[in-house]
């Protein structure tokens, strides 16, 4: 499951690469989702990266945020 997710999150990354690149954080939060998803599992991946498009907002300064 967990790599048919990030599968899917990679794709979403190719489609999307021409884009100009505006996600505050480093990493991307398409990034931080497949990370999530890989070292913690499917349902805490899931969830620490809907936290992190969360904190995607014009108020949060973003920066350096590694998945811990």
């Amino acid at each position: 499951m967990r790599h048919a997710l990030v599968f899917v999150i990679r794709v979403y990354q190719k489609a999307t690469a021409f884009k100009p690149r505006t996600c505050r954080f480093e990493p991307s939060c398409s990034e931080y989702a497949a990370q999530a998803i890989l070292k913690y599992g499917p349902v805490k991946g899931l969830l620490l990266a809907a936290w992190r498009l969360l904190r995607c907002n014009p108020w949060n300064p973003g920066g350096h945020d590694p998945v811990i």
